[in-house]
């Protein structure tokens, strides 16, 4: 596929055209928001992290629990890792960037916590230990990760591997299949047993 090329609305549109209807989706999405909502019901919390786009992505969905998504409910133990700019470069100088989310996993998580990166190519170093520190932890490892998993996918123990392609594809696929992990995790939590 020729993305630097010169392209129209139509071919644009075409990149994405059945890309959520691939059903696989479901039993990932379902394997997500059941350890979101054991975690949650436990009175764990869900971190979240990635790179760039990711780190946007992972900040708006940590907002989504911690705030509210749809419905009014109370706040849930939900943050993203990327947010802390002393603890980034702190980390970053003294350990390198390889170990800015890991460290972070390493001080905050514990054993029934979810921890999520999110990587687009399945290769970003510092998500892949920041899953692997998680297992270490007893937390549970999410990955959210496209063009074919990557290390990230195995170094979860649950994996949301969009498609292939370039990141905004894949980064499009993350933000449709998380919106609908944080409105079914909402709906568990409020109907299905309450909040505890």
């Amino acid at each position: 596929m020729n993305v630097r090329g010169k392209r129209d609305f139509d071919e644009l549109l075409a990149d994405r055209r059945g890309l959520l209807e691939a059903e696989h989706y479901r039993s990932q999405v379902e394997a997500i928001v059941a350890a979101i909502v054991t975690a949650l019901r436990a009175g764990k919390k869900v971190l979240w992290c990635g790179n760039g786009g990711s780190a946007a992505e992972a900040q708006h969905m940590a907002a989504e629990l911690s705030g509210r998504f749809l419905r009014e409910r109370p706040g849930l133990h939900s943050e993203a890792l990327s947010v802390n700019s002393s603890a980034l470069t702190c980390i970053g100088n003294d350990y390198g960037y390889d170990y800015v989310f890991a460290r972070q996993v390493e001080a905050f998580a514990h054993g029934g916590d979810v921890v999520i990166g999110m990587t687009t190519s399945g290769s970003s170093r510092n998500v892949v230990l920041a899953l692997e520190a998680a297992r270490r932890r007893g937390a549970i490892a999410v990955a959210f990760t496209g063009n074919g998993g990557g290390e990230a996918a195995e170094a979860a123990d649950i994996a949301l591997i969009g498609p292939d392609g370039y990141a905004a594809i894949v980064q499009e696929v993350h933000q449709v299949m998380a919106h609908i992990v944080c409105d079914l995790v909402e709906q568990r939590l409020i109907f299905d047993g309450g909040i505890r």
